[in-house]
């Protein structure tokens, strides 16, 4: 035997290369370190400079050797990058593995989980004064009395009982639809176009330690992602703000797997003109008919919507279910 698969690949072969990859890595006590740091979440070279010490340059450096070893993940954010554990292949697993074989109690992990601590305060102080000027009435964006509390529960219930392994939230601002659904879904990812945003969600994410959810930044209209990549997709509070909102609804089927799920949470048709002016939102609702056909044409099947009343709005949840065989994804709309 020569650890050929049935298909003619060299998996065992890999899987050795990646462990051998990594032990390799983190054959230097800093690279370590910084493996256990970036265990706990995701983190500028500046934050992790002030975490262990170092210089920048040899920060970067060490990170540099993780990344190309498969143990690390790196992402740009504008002008940011971050830099957290692998989360999926053969590196993601010697990761997790290194990481629970380091020692309890060492004084030089300890004294990182300190600083990091302190870092961690202080990016939720900086995100605490964000909510100090805009996001604090955010969820609610200002409008009549929003059912916005039980419109989350509602889309908990939807994540909950189809438990997704993998879960978008487009639009993600706050985090707050997030934080709702971590405890049933495999992981979670948000995305918004707002860095200030973001920085809250991440905050807030922290703040609940809901580890196997994180953030990046992208645009609804082109997102960062494969073709059907997530069980479930969710669009919260987001369509009212489209320029064209079907384009983002196909966006979202675009990157929704076979057999997925689509939830999208919004303003049912209203009259309230003094939200485009104060709010700046560029839809005034949407009606169920208009809803589905959007639904329809993106080869979706919609189940019969959720109203949620509250004071002088109203909120729909519409659910669509994606084939659960892959169709050819709508490259463009017909004129």
């Amino acid at each position: 035997m020569d650890g050929r698969h049935e298909d003619g690949g060299l998996r065992e072969g890999e899987a050795l290369e990646a462990l051998l990859a990594g032990l390799r890595a983190v054959a230097e006590p800093s690279r370590l370190r910084l493996l256990a740091v970036c265990a706990k979440g995701e983190w500028t070279v500046s934050e992790l400079v002030q975490v262990l010490g170092q210089s920048q340059p040899r920060i970067s450096r060490h990170l540099k050797v993780l990344a190309e070893a498969g143990l690390l993940e790196r992402f740009r954010e504008g002008s940011w990058v971050f830099y957290r554990r692998a989360q999926a292949g053969d590196g993601a697993r010697v990761a997790r593995s290194l990481g629970r074989l380091l020692p309890d109690g060492d004084p030089l992990l300890a004294a990182d989980a300190r600083r990091l601590a302190a870092v961690r305060e202080a990016r939720r102080r900086e995100a605490e004064r964000f909510f100090d000027q805009s996001a604090a009435t955010w969820d609610g964006e200002g409008a009549p009395a929003l059912p916005n509390d039980r419109v989350v529960a509602e889309i908990r219930r939807v994540v909950a009982e189809r438990r997704p392994s993998g879960f978008l939230d487009i639009g993600t601002g706050t985090g707050r639809v997030l934080r709702a659904v971590a405890g049933f879904v495999g992981t979670g990812l948000g995305l918004d176009v707002s860095h200030d945003m973001l920085k809250a969600a991440r905050a807030n994410l922290d703040r609940a330690e809901a580890r196997n959810c994180h953030v990046r930044q992208g645009d609804m209209y082109q997102l960062p992602l494969a073709d059907r990549s997530f069980a479930a997709v969710a669009l919260h509070q987001v369509l009212h703000f489209a320029d064209d909102p079907e384009a983002v609804l196909a966006e979202a089927a675009r990157v929704l797997a076979p057999g997925g799920c689509l939830i999208v949470a919004d303003l049912a048709a209203h009259a309230h003109e003094w939200l485009r002016a104060e709010r700046a939102h560029r839809r005034l609702g949407f009606g169920e008919d208009e809803m589905r056909r959007w639904l329809e044409g993106l080869g979706l099947d919609p189940l019969p919507p959720v109203r949620v009343e509250g004071g002088g709005m109203g909120v729909t949840v519409w659910t669509a279910l994606a084939a659960p065989t892959a169709i050819p994804l709508k490259k463009e709309r017909a004129a």
